[in-house]
């Protein structure tokens, strides 16, 4: 059970996690979900339970959704009109960074059409958690607020903490780190008011050229990526956050961005139910609360032209909630992406979306478009009121449980210090030294020892700087910095190349263009050439900052003496990857990815064998 090794940290969960990565998976019901034509469970059973019951909080998100039947329930849902119970299924977005003008409007949709939830992206988190007071003042029910976070509320705010991409993670053997990440991730987003994370991304992506996922997934392995989803998931909700398992049925083996246009997946449902559904499968049979649903046209499981999934009922109600058995949430993908936009127009695609079996809208085109389109529906007999209170009330049970009846404006005071603690710092740390890879180490090239009348120098490509790596190489080695741009030109190359002619090992940083992992690191051809030369005519050790894949964007990289992935160019990152070529650390990581034939995945020379083999 190596992918789910037990960490103190994980509590006794990890022994679900540990069953979970086992298991097989099973034989579905049938192999075509449009066969099934599922019972109708949207609607209110003729009895509700006793309203005047005290509310006893269930154990799981689930519970509370099966049953959204409470006293604040009741009461809220009766205060609102037809019309405010379609808007409470929509989720808006917000910024804050934008301005008043922006703000305004955001409110205006707050305050006119009573719509049940923003998902915050970029800003800053004292902006946030003032808007965020603000916003819920102005709100007649609560709202759920949400962010698609998959690497912390970092990924999003300035001056917040930013824990690595999935990818990165995917590389790590202990998913204890995982889970206790996840744990620290849900108190960041309950300190700004948060309820709902959009994470973790569930998807297997085994394509290299896939221009959406990618670094974004844990790996190609299916019980990696299930057991690495379980561990972000349940440190989440075992800390009072909404996780969502992304993109429904699978995103991970398309070439297309479904934000551009519509991915169309050409695989049957054996295919499926052996690759892409599992991690879905099993995150459901271990209770995550949320689903969310890509825009990708399947037409083994809809044959109807151009629909996307997030449309399509056998794949929403059909195989999710009738053959998957899922109770919980469904959300759409935003619905202002081209894969739903390029062939349904607004409102038309919501009530669409609606009818196909989700519960909540997100980031919609246009609200009173939606509300006047979903009401229109009703009239026409495609929706029925009933199906829509139901799904109301089982947004307002979620808010409940996600203890939105009790709700606090969000203190201001030491928000930032909160956001920024000694324990995230310490995490991160952790996390980098799980995961720097190292793919090669010809003749025990690492630990590199300094040797008297050997010159060393160190290449830093793409950087401004010298960067952290450099500093901490040379607080260990005596070495010479050289930085040199990703755009380098032949004369820039030329200078660099006479300069190194001097030293006998280079140690070769190459970055990309942020401090995200990157599809293209926007590499000269002079640069990249610079690079294999520099391989060639040196001992050089290689360290990539970036995403796996981008080591097909340096052929000849395998000629290196040592090479370390370390994924992304975070400050541990760098750190790790410097202390590990100076012996201080040692390499633990394996490679989550197949990326070429001479990196395969499982690739990693560990601790274990590390420095005895010399490889």
């Amino acid at each position: 059970m190596r992918c789910l090794r037990y960490h103190p940290a994980a509590k006794p969960y990890f022994i679900l996690l540990m069953l979970a990565a086992s298991l097989v998976l099973g034989s579905c019901e049938g192999t075509d979900a449009r066969r099934h034509t599922p019972p109708e469970d949207n609607v209110l059973p003729a009895t509700l339970t006793d309203s005047k019951k005290p509310y006893n909080r269930p154990s799981t998100i689930i519970e509370a959704l099966e049953h959204p039947y409470s006293p604040w329930v009741d009461s809220v849902f009766n205060t609102l009109t037809p019309e405010q119970r379609i808007a409470q299924l929509m989720v808006i977005e917000a910024f804050s960074d934008k301005g008043p003008a922006y703000e305004a409007d955001v409110m205006r949709l707050i305050k006119k059409y009573k719509v049940g939830g923003i998902i915050f992206f970029q800003g800053g988190p004292v902006r946030q958690a003032k808007l965020t007071n603000s916003y819920q003042a102005a709100a007649n029910v609560p709202l759920l607020i949400a962010m698609d976070a998959e690497t912390g509320v970092g990924m999003r705010l300035d001056s917040t903490v930013q824990y690595p991409f999935q990818q990165m993670l995917g590389a790590i053997e202990d998913n204890g780190l995982i889970y206790k990440m996840g744990a620290e991730v849900a108190e960041e987003f309950k300190r700004l008011g948060m309820h709902v994370n959009f994470a973790p991304v569930a998807d297997i992506n085994n394509n290299a050229a896939n221009p959406i996922i990618g670094y974004r997934a844990f790996g190609e392995d299916k019980f990696d990526v299930t057991a690495k989803s379980l561990a972000y998931m349940v440190g989440m909700q075992d800390n009072g956050i909404l996780a969502t398992a992304k993109h429904f049925p699978g995103h991970g083996d398309t070439d297309v961005d479904s934000h551009y246009d519509l991915p169309v997946i050409p695989y049957n449902r054996y295919r499926l139910d052996s690759l892409e559904l599992y991690p879905f499968r099993e995150l459901i049979k271990y209770g995550v609360g949320s689903i969310m649903v890509a825009h990708m046209h399947i037409p083994k499981l809809d044959s109807a032209k151009n629909v996307p999934s997030t449309l399509s009922k056998p794949i929403v109600t059909g195989l999710l909630k009738k053959q998957l058995d899922f109770k919980g949430l469904i959300f759409t993908d935003a619905m202002v992406m081209k894969g739903v936009t390029k062939y349904f127009k607004p409102g038309e695609a919501e009530v669409r979306a609606l009818i196909a079996g989700n519960d909540v809208l997100e980031r919609l085109n246009s609200v009173p478009k939606a509300i006047q389109a979903i009401k229109l529906a009703i009239i026409r007999g495609d929706l029925t009121q009933e199906e829509i209170d139901l799904k109301c009330r089982r947004v307002l049970a979620a808010k409940q449980w996600l203890g939105l009846d009790k709700y606090k404006p969000i203190e201001l005071e030491n928000l930032y210090e909160d956001l920024n603690n000694p324990i995230s710092d310490t995490t991160n740390r952790v996390l980098a030294e799980a995961s720097a890879t190292l793919l090669i180490n010809h003749k025990k090239t690492i630990p590199f020892k300094e040797k008297r009348r050997i010159k060393v120098a160190t290449v830093s490509v793409g950087a401004r700087e010298t960067t952290v790596f450099q500093k901490e190489i040379g607080d260990n080695l005596k070495a010479r910095h050289f930085i040199i741009s990703r755009k380098a030109d032949k004369k820039e190359v030329a200078k660099l190349m006479k300069q190194l002619r001097d030293f006998d090992v280079v140690m070769l940083s190459l970055y990309g263009p942020s401090i995200r992992p990157s599809i293209n690191l926007g590499y000269s051809d002079e640069a990249r050439l610079m690079v294999q030369q520099i391989i060639r005519k040196h001992k050089t050790i290689t360290v990539l900052f970036d995403n796996a894949y981008a080591i097909n964007q340096f052929p000849g990289i395998e000629e290196s003496s040592a090479f370390i992935l370390a994924y992304q160019p975070l400050y541990y990152a760098q750190k790790t990857a410097a202390r590990i070529i100076t012996g201080e650390l040692p390499p633990r990581g394996r490679l989550p990815v197949t990326v070429n034939l001479f990196f395969k995945y499982n690739d990693g020379i560990r601790k274990a064998n590390v420095f005895a083999q010399g490889q």
